[in-house]
């Protein structure tokens, strides 16, 4: 199910559930299928890397791991708060992303 989300690659957003609530970060990746996104330093786990011809030392590696995207509020970049996301036409028919709270357009 393919479906347009509330963020995409780039947003600063904030965590709002789970255990890692509160946190802030950048999304690095958004996957449509699972509808989980990874986002810069939270929701941290240990992975174990088997050493391979490129990189000889393996080892404990620290990644971040995906979470559901309706974990994940997107941060206004004009006011600097969480606020949730709908989308209207532009003055150029274009459908965008606005915000809820200042009913600005986000992009």
């Amino acid at each position: 199910m393919n479906r347009k989300f509330h963020i995409k690659k780039g947003d600063k957003v904030t965590i709002i559930s789970g255990e890692n609530k509160g946190k802030e970060g950048v999304v690095l990746t958004v996957d449509r299928e699972k509808e989980r996104a990874i986002v810069e330093g939270v929701n941290m786990v240990t992975k174990h890397v088997k050493p391979t011809a490129e990189k000889p030392e393996g080892g404990v590696k620290q990644m971040e791991a995906p979470i559901h995207v309706s974990n994940i509020k997107l941060i206004d970049p004009e006011s600097g708060n969480a606020t949730r996301v709908g989308r209207k036409l532009d003055e150029n028919g274009k459908l965008k992303r606005y915000s809820k709270n200042t009913g600005k357009f986000i992009d």
